[in-house]
């Protein structure tokens, strides 16, 4: 059986597709770029950044769909890492 067959894909976000994560001994799950995801709520659905990211929050990432539920990443420099870090991100 294709690894890939059974990966799970979020409704109307293709432009926020990034890819797909392999992980030891489990399932590829698909992987969504974050930033992308809120751009898409604002141009297609009018929403403010605020509101697509209060979307996201709640009915994206909030929703798990079992073992292969899609990825969500925040892409960054490693600086950008340790800034959060140092800020209590």
């Amino acid at each position: 059986m294709n690894d890939l067959e059974g990966i799970l894909l979020c409704d109307g976000l293709e432009d926020a597709f990034v890819g797909v994560s392999y992980r030891f001994n489990q399932s590829p799950i698909a992987v969504y770029d974050i930033e992308k995801i809120i751009a898409v709520y604002m141009d297609r659905d009018g929403m403010s950044d605020e509101e697509a990211r209060e979307f996201f929050e709640f009915n994206v990432i909030g929703a798990w769909v079992g073992e292969r539920t899609p990825a969500f990443i925040s892409l960054m420099g490693i600086d950008e890492l340790n800034s959060a870090i140092e800020e209590g991100f």
